[in-house]
């Protein structure tokens, strides 16, 4: 069977999965998530445009996105999702004028309200049949009605039409990739808070949510907290990225206990974290990267209120694409993370700005796994 029929025979299994169980059990695993650190044949980037919040903002955070490109292209393809025609020309224009290489850099032309990708994107599955990509396409709704949303929340049917990949529509679902934290084995970690929430999923238990995830995500070992207790709330409520990752299969990169209860867990949250089992019972090794030392203030000096985190960095094929702030922890942290990434470089990434608005660099990141 060629690769063409494979992927409509995909799609129709998908869409027969979701009419006939619309809330698959366990044993009707169909497709997985593998984990972020697995080879990537590119990285999602959805670029700041000034149609939704204006020039000003845009301005403000896009070298963030232009250093990120700059870095990623070294190892593996960016596909850049562009507003519209003009901001493709534009987005071009800004790279070259930088210096950024484009042979690796391709766009999709998109109206998104805003640059969260790994909330509003795809996420890509492979299909345990065939092996194949699919984008599993989940629900947005601006974190629980908080945001503008219904441009983003058609993300994931451009990229399927555009690239050609089966797509399972999975929308009576809400899931952002930033609450979700997969080992590429079998264990999914996610917060309550920002998943079984009156404003995301009315109605949806948590054995519901399980079921459903297991089937397309190849999850049989889930680790709930329960999130938001106070300290730094975010429009998120609270995502799992945050705080915790999955650095590789068999290690937990998070914060030590101190910063944990800033960040607003309760004790039993970080307990349960720090004794987290792989579906074998092993426990994961763990690192710890600290906060920042004081409040992030951004570029133009703007105080926000609150330290900042570095787990929410992201793994790509030859780098490790680090939030920094311009404080005395960036080499802190940067320096744990080479430690636990030896075969990759640690790249810091300035993020003052974005952070403003809510995010670090793994939420404006989505990794698609080589086919």
């Amino acid at each position: 069977m060629n690769k063409r029929l494979r992927k409509l025979a995909i799609a129709i299994l998908a869409a027969f999965l979701l009419i006939t169980y619309a809330r698959p059990a366990q044993s009707q695993i169909s497709s997985y998530m593998p984990e972020e650190s697995a080879p990537h044949e590119g990285t999602w980037l959805q670029w700041p445009h000034h149609y939704t919040y204006g020039v000003r903002f845009r301005n403000e955070v896009e070298s963030s996105w232009i250093e990120m490109t700059r870095v990623l292209v070294q190892s593996e393809n960016v596909h850049i999702i562009a507003y519209n025609r003009s901001e493709r020309r534009r987005i071009r224009n800004v790279l070259r004028r930088a210096g950024v290489p484009l042979a690796r850099v391709d766009f999709l032309i998109r109206p998104t309200d805003d640059f969260w990708v790994r909330d509003n994107g795809p996420i890509f599955v492979r299909d345990l049949t065939h092996g194949d990509i699919v984008v599993a396409d989940w629900g947005f709704n601006g974190w629980g009605l908080d945001a503008p949303y219904m441009k983003d929340n058609t993300v994931p049917v451009g990229v399927a039409n555009q690239r050609d990949f089966p797509r399972m529509n999975l929308n009576d679902l809400i899931i952002e990739g930033g609450a979700i934290e997969v080992d590429g084995n079998g264990v999914l970690m996610a917060t309550r808070s920002s998943i079984l929430e009156p404003d995301r999923n009315p109605g949806w238990t948590q054995n519901d949510v399980e079921e459903y995830l297991t089937g397309i995500l190849g999850v049989t070992k889930f680790v709930w907290l329960d999130g938001r207790d106070g300290g730094t709330e975010d429009i998120t409520d609270t995502h799992i990225d945050g705080f915790a990752r999955f650095g590789r299969p068999d290690t937990i990169v998070t914060m030590n206990r101190r910063d944990l209860r800033y960040w607003g867990l309760s004790n039993r949250d970080i307990n349960r974290l720090y004794s987290t089992r792989d579906v074998s019972g092993k426990r994961y090794r763990r690192v710890h990267l600290p906060l920042t030392r004081n409040n992030v203030r951004t570029t133009y000096g703007y105080n926000t209120g609150f330290k900042g985190s570095y787990v929410n960095f992201y793994v790509s094929n030859g780098h490790v694409l680090m939030p920094t702030y311009g404080d005395p922890n960036d080499a802190v942290a940067k320096q744990i993370l080479q430690t636990a990434f030896p075969d990759r470089t640690v790249v810091g990434i300035d993020f003052r700005n974005a952070y403003l608005y809510g995010g670090m660099i793994h939420c404006v990141t989505q990794q698609q796994p080589v086919e």
